[in-house]
């Protein structure tokens, strides 16, 4: 008897170096944001 499995989403094949480097990625570029936001901030605030 064979078992239906739900098919993997692209997030469930990615390996987790490959996910551990999208997520740092990611904060970086919200790091960045932040820093910007705060510049501005201390320019015009």
């Amino acid at each position: 008897m064979t078992t239906h499995r739900a098919p993997r989403t692209a997030a469930d094949t990615a390996p987790p170096v490959e996910r551990a480097v999208m997520i740092g990625l990611v904060l970086g570029v919200l790091a960045g944001f932040a820093w910007i936001g705060g510049m501005l901030y201390t320019v015009f605030g």
